[in-house]
């Protein structure tokens, strides 16, 4: 348990020193340094978007549900937390540099956060098991308006990385299933 504590309080804790260090000492320019679509020269934006935001409102609101899915694919195993992190940050990633807006630039958690709920959500179907099912249930309750953030609908905000990292999390709920076991 104090492992798992560990791993979600030092990856929030990476992520707020970086917003704070860019408001205070870079007045946002690390955001530049998020996904710009298509451009070859910054493809490796895909793997510093995540931990970059527009502001301490845009960092807020990504943080609750990071610490509380986070958390979730977290009670699994340690193992399992890094392989749907990174599966979600690089499938969000190159899903926004493949298809994102022209002269855009994607910056932010929430492809990571749905990234675990797409794992979450996803891994009820893959296993089977009733402990699963039952999580899948309860995500789909607490977080089921969510999903809506999967289209386009909002100006400024990354619908490409909602939907990719939910790819991500789902083909990682797919990737790390149990055996199923009969009925």
């Amino acid at each position: 348990m104090k492992v798992q504590i560990a791993v979600l309080f030092w990856l929030v804790t990476l992520i707020w020193s970086l917003e704070l260090a860019d408001l205070l000492f870079f007045r946002g320019a690390l955001d530049g340094f998020g996904i710009w679509p298509r451009r070859v020269d910054w493809l490796w934006g895909i793997l510093f978007a995540p931990f970059l935001h527009g502001g301490l409102g845009h960092l807020v609101a990504n943080t609750g549900s990071l610490l509380f899915l986070g958390w979730l694919v977290l009670l699994r195993r340690v193992g399992n937390f890094l392989v749907v992190t990174v599966l979600a940050i690089l499938t969000s990633g190159l899903g926004v540099w493949l298809f994102g807006r022209p002269g855009s630039i994607h910056i932010g958690a929430s492809g990571l956060v749905f990234g675990y709920l797409g794992y979450l959500l996803l891994r009820g179907y893959f296993e089977r098991s009733v402990s699963s099912i039952v999580l899948s249930v309860v995500i789909g309750l607490l977080y089921g308006g969510a999903l809506s953030g999967l289209l386009p609908g909002v100006p400024g905000v990354s619908w490409e990385g909602h939907l990719f990292g939910f790819f991500g999390g789902a083909g990682a709920a797919r990737l790390l299933a149990r055996p199923r076991r009969p009925w």
